[in-house]
This record gives C-alpha cells, sequence and structure tokens, in this order.
C-alpha cells in the first residue's frame, strides 16, 4: 500500500506548502509558499531530508490526520498542542506514526502558522514547479475531511528526535530595505514610522499583514498617481488611509499603492507568526547589511541538522512503557540502593 494520510478533522485554512515558486510573476502568480519557511527548513531537519518537500499548513486552527501505513511526521511552526491517539507528542519534533494511528492537533497557543512535515513529503499534484495551494489565486483550495494524501517515503528511523526552533515568535524588530517608493514619503514620516510599535492587526492572512498601531497613518506625497507595477511578498504598502500592510506570500503580482519599503525576506516568518497583542517594529538597513542578514539566516537553517537530538519523553505518556528494556545493562554487582 502507498504510504497516505486521512484527513479527518481540518481547520478552516489547511493547506499544502512548499517553498512556494520561483519566475511565475509574469503568469500573474506570486511566489506562494509556506508563510514560516523557517518551519520547513526546521522539519527536514527533523526529518534528515532536503527542504524541498512539501507539508501541511495549519493556520491558527489545528485539525487530524490518519495513517495509512507506518510513517514520522515532524511537527514545526506556531506551537500547537498535539497528541497521537490520546498520548501527548512533543512540538518541534518528529513521531512515528504507525497505520491506523491518528495525529490530532489543537488551535496554536504561540504563533500562527504550524506545519506537519512527513517523510518523504506530500505527493499532492504539483503546478508550475510547486505544490503550494494558492486558493486565492485558483491555485488548489483550502484542504477539506475525507482528503488523502499520498506521501513520498515511509519507516521510523528519524522518530523521538527534536530541535530548538530558530528564533521567530513574540514579535521583535524586522529590518527593511529602501525601494523605488520611499521617497515618496517624508523623512519625518519615515523616522516616525521606524519608531512606531505596531501590532499585527488579526484581519491579516496569507495575502497580507495589516499593521495597527494608535498614531496618525503614512501618507506618500502623490501616493495617488502612483502607477501600478510589480510588488513582491515582503514590500511595505499603504493604503489610502495611512495603514501600512505587509504582502504575504500569497499577495497580487502587481499593485498601485505606494510602498515605504520591503522587509528582508528572512525576517518574514516573524511577521507571520506575531500573535495578538506582539509588537512589531521597523528599522530601515543598507543593501550590505541585508545581504548579511539574509547569508546569515540561511547559515542558520542549514545548521538546524547539528541541533537534533533525542528528545526525553515524559513516562506518564508513553502507553507501552512496560514493554521498555529500563534496567539494561545492570547487573548482579551494582549497587541500586
Amino acid at each position: 500500500m502507498t504510504p497516505a494520510l486521512d484527513l479527518t478533522e481540518t481547520g478552516p485554512h489547511m493547506t499544502v506548502q512548499d517553498t512556494g515558486r520561483s519566475g511565475t510573476l509574469s503568469f500573474g502568480l506570486s511566489r506562494g509558499g509556506a508563510a514560516d519557511r523557517h518551519a520547513l527548513a526546521e522539519g527536514a531537519a527533523l526529518l534528515g531530508q532536503g527542504t524541498e518537500h512539501a507539508a501541511l499548513e495549519l493556520a491558527g486552527m489545528g485539525g487530524a490526520v490518519t495513517a495509512r501505513g507506518d510513517l514520522v511526521v515532524a511537527l514545526t511552526g506556531a506551537v500547537m498542542r498535539a497528541e497521537i491517539d490520546g498520548a501527548p507528542a512533543a512540538w518541534n519534533a518528529c513521531h512515528a506514526l504507525r497505520d491506523g494511528q491518528t495525529l490530532r492537533i489543537g488551535p496554536a497557543t504561540r504563533g500562527n502558522y504550524g506545519y506537519v512535515s512527513v517523510g518523504g513529503g506530500l505527493l499532492s499534484p504539483t503546478l508550475l514547479g510547486s505544490r503550494s495551494m494558492n486558493p486565492v489565486a485558483g491555485v488548489g483550495a483550502p484542504l477539506e475531511p475525507g482528503t488523502r494524501l499520498a506521501v513520498g517515503g515511509a519507516g521510523m528511523s528519524r522518530a523521538g528526535l527534536g530541535l530548538a526552533p530558530l528564533d521567530r515568535f513574540g514579535g521583535g524588530a524586522l529590518r527593511v530595505l529602501r525601494g523605488p517608493q520611499t521617497g515618496l514619503f517624508t523623512a519625518g514620516m519615515l523616522k516616525r514610522f521606524e519608531e512606531t510599535t505596531f501590532r499585527r492587526d488579526p484581519r491579516s492572512n496569507r495575502q497580507a499583514a495589516r499593521l495597527a498601531q494608535d498614531g496618525a497613518g503614512f501618507i506618500a506625497e502623490g501616493g495617488l498617481s502612483v502607477l501600478s507595477d510589480i510588488i513582491v511578498p515582503g514590500d511595505i504598502q499603504i493604503t489610502g488611509d495611512g495603514t501600512p500592510f505587509v504582502l504575504m506570500p500569497d499577495c497580487q503580482t502587481a499593485g498601485g499603492y505606494p510602498r515605504l519599503g520591503t522587509v528582508l525576506p528572512c525576517d518574514l516568518p516573524r511577521v507571520a507568526q506575531a500573535g495578538p497583542g506582539d509588537t512589531l517594529r521597523f528599522a530601515f538597513v543598507d543593501r550590505e547589511t541585508a545581504l548579511g542578514a539574509q547569508r546569515a539566516a540561511e547559515a542558520a537553517c542549514g545548521a538546524l541538522t547539528r541541533s537534533v537530538a533525542p528528545i526525553v519523553r515524559d513516562p506518564s505518556g508513553i502507553a507501552d512503557l512496560l514493554s521498555y528494556q529500563l534496567v539494561d545493562g545492570v547487573t548482579a554487582g551494582d549497587d541500586l540502593s
């Protein structure tokens, strides 16, 4: 039997995502892909495989999946409560999921986007070199109960491992590059933008993160005369009322709102995972600083495999505890007192 995951319960925005598409802007299709690409790198490190594999993305809410065949899964991204057939399953770790067992995941307790990666990856249909779904652009639709997703591999050799996740939760500082329309904003307006503490508005999604703040909006001189041109994830668009939006993976490919700057790609996971009450600050950086930050982030993702280690399991959560050899190596001469 080909190994697979059966979706028995799904949240409202559960999709399949990988690292997205490149070179598709001319077709009117944005890059797409995981809202938190760091989570895919963490899942790949736990499973000992490449980052090109597709995974389940759970937006805020969880769901339940049942294994068809013996599998191994990794849980990364936004922290969610998880259990396998009723037994607690640690987050930022990989677990054996045997044939017929059900992994059940609750809503996020920290962050917004959680991920279930599978050994061998999910084998959903590809379009233009990616399995990523983008329902807004008509590429797939949110997953529904009853869906079966084929899996590219099986095995248990990587189960029981964990890692410390990369730092990107709880809001924080975001680095911004100036762009072709930054000059439409006065120096005073840009300074105020850097000094403002924002909150990620709940009215945010995979297209854009709306930024809320208590002061006046940010108005560009001549903003209404900006011609539509290419936009990319990370661009900070300012709408007519002065509200900033950070564009996310499923953003449109062209737009006419003035763009104050562009958040570095390595900082976008911090935007994606900012939760209610988390604050965000922005600071402009030069090109060399931006390139150095991006290289450092890529190096940190590449080094994740070195941080993978066996997890310490809670004995109360091991259903077959008595089947383990707990005193292996003990001899008659050992003092157990």
